[in-house]
């Protein structure tokens, strides 16, 4: 894989669109959410994948699902196989406490430097963007978010280039102005095909998949992505 190119590499872009579900909210606390209704608290990575899994599935086959619905149909199956007696109010339980996260620590101080290093900020997500809103909503943040936008009305889920380019016309900008950041290089595929700049948020220090198309920046919190771009050129 190239490397990620340096700040001074990298031309400032106009707009700052952001993936929402693990980019920007932490998912630790849904190990506990998922122990309090009787699953293994080691699970969540594996449901979330399945939910982008079917999700995916049923994107290419011609369908919009919501977020919310795919995640709990696939823990009411978990909570079913693992013989909780309740697996439609297990569901509701867990998908309330994915609903109610809060972000990532480098989250707030990063996008208030990516606002001073003159970019206008929205963020694009698979789920609602109402859980959007609701992540940032009180944090200091939620001021320099221009729009919150969904795939909802995109006709279908990341990374589909309906949805980015969906969201490029609300947002009256060129692709090419436009960065994807997200932790997920799938989704930086799709945008990086979509014609769109990205950067990959790497705060675990793992290795890019080498199947997938590099992203423009690499850096390991939104603080450090705030301060490559504030020195590269507009």
């Amino acid at each position: 894989m190239e490397p990620a190119a340096a700040a001074h590499d990298v031309v400032r872009p106009q707009v700052v669109l952001l993936d929402v579900n693990e980019t920007l909210s932490d998912l630790a606390p849904m190990g506990e959410a998922f122990a309090d209704v009787g699953l293994d608290a080691r699970d969540v990575p594996a449901w979330f994948a399945g939910v982008l899994r079917d999700a995916f599935a049923l994107t290419v086959l011609g369908d919009n699902p919501s977020f919310a619905d795919v995640g709990a149909a696939t823990l009411r199956v978990r909570l079913a196989a693992a013989g909780v007696p309740d697996p439609a109010g297990g569901a509701e339980q867990v998908m309330g406490r994915f609903a109610s996260l809060e972000p990532h620590p480098d989250v707030v101080p990063g996008l208030r430097g990516l606002t001073d290093a003159g970019c206008r900020i929205a963020t694009l997500s698979n789920g609602s963007s109402a859980v959007a809103r609701a992540l940032l909503d009180g944090t200091g943040a939620d001021d320099v978010v221009e729009a919150y936008l969904d795939v909802a009305d995109a006709g279908a889920w990341k990374p589909d280039a309906r949805a980015y380019r969906s969201a490029l016309a609300t947002l009256s900008v060129d692709a090419g102005q436009a960065m994807l950041v997200a932790v997920h290089p799938w989704d930086i595929e799709g945008a990086r095909r979509a014609g769109l700049r990205t950067a990959w948020i790497n705060r675990t220090g793992a290795d890019y998949p080498d199947h997938l198309g590099p992203a423009d920046v690499e850096a390991a919190s939104f603080v450090e992505l705030a301060e490559m771009l504030g020195a590269s050129p507009r």
